[in-house]
């Protein structure tokens, strides 16, 4: 039976920690620890994305646990109502913006088959309990499968602000990539033109000039035989930039499919970051800096 690391869960607790004592399925894992519960019942509590495991959300039924990793549950349906974010918190909020710490697994806006599950659902409707009236504006993404640090807007004249004025505004924004294979250069830089296929493919043209130009510095961190660590700082932002550089470089982020990684498994999640953001306040001007932890899942592996 799976140990449960908080005995003293009480009803009005918000969520329950369970630690995996060895390798089994997630909703295998989840059926023991839940054993009021029906099958479906718990299939609709992953599919809500209810359950985090380490550092990411996972809806995946068929997750492979592996000893010591971290399963946590939020209560119920009735948590969600409540203050409670889930798969993000918030860093900084004032009347303008608000900034918050992703995980892995959450989407930033809605898709053709999620609505609701999203950073920006969530915050408008936690924007809209203090006024009605409240709203919140995408400024920029992260990929669903990438954590860290995410600002929005509280209003669509900051958003204008912020976009139209991003490269003279945002002063830093650096990530962490977990890659495969051995980064031996200590330092370096990509420079290449990325257009899009029609499959939604982001690709380095062999042609200069022909796409959207992209700049991506990085720095290796710690490395081993199979992984390596690397601090990435984006000149430009493109979509898919960071992983399609990486592919082009030989060293695949790992757990992306997409561009190129063959060991998609080794963490569970996409192995990118945001880890931080520096910006000047839109309204103050007043030089803000966001920092957040690298995930432990990936020093772990390139130690």
């Amino acid at each position: 039976m799976p140990k449960k690391k908080y005995s003293n869960y009480r009803k009005e607790a918000k969520s329950m920690n369970f630690e995996v004592e060895e390798p089994i399925e997630l909703l295998e894992f989840l059926l023991k620890i839940m054993t009021n519960r029906s099958r479906n019942s718990v299939k609709s509590i992953l599919a809500r994305g209810q359950v985090t495991i380490d550092d990411h959300i996972e809806t995946k039924y068929n997750y492979r646990l592996r000893r010591g990793q971290t399963v946590t549950i939020l209560k119920n349906k009735a948590a969600i109502k409540e203050d409670i974010l889930i798969g993000m918190n918030i860093l900084y909020e004032d009347d303008d913006i608000i900034v918050i710490n992703k995980e892995a697994g959450l989407l930033s806006i809605a898709t053709e088959k999620e609505k609701k599950h999203t950073a920006l659902h969530q915050l408008m409707d936690y924007v809209k309990k203090e006024n009605p009236d409240n709203r919140v504006f995408v400024v920029h993404r992260l990929d669903k499968d990438t954590s860290g640090v995410m600002m929005f807007a509280k209003s669509e004249q900051v958003k204008r602000k912020m976009q139209d004025n991003w490269k003279e505004i945002v002063k830093e924004r650096t990530y962490v990539a977990l890659v495969e294979g051995q980064v031996t250069k200590e330092k370096g830089y990509i420079s290449s033109w990325l257009r899009e296929s029609k499959t939604h493919l982001m690709y380095s043209s062999p042609t200069q000039n022909d796409g959207l130009h992209a700049i991506t510095h990085y720095k290796l961190v710690q490395s081993n035989d199979e992984f390596s660590l690397l601090e990435v700082q984006l000149e430009t932002g493109r979509k898919n930039q960071i992983r399609v550089h990486m592919q082009d470089l030989g060293y695949p982020v790992v757990g992306d499919k997409k561009y190129g990684s063959k060991k998609r498994t080794a963490i569970g999640r996409l192995g990118l970051h945001a880890k931080v953001l520096s910006f000047n306040h839109p309204t103050t001007n007043k030089l803000m800096l966001f920092k957040t932890d690298v995930p432990q899942s990936f020093l772990a592996k390139s130690e």
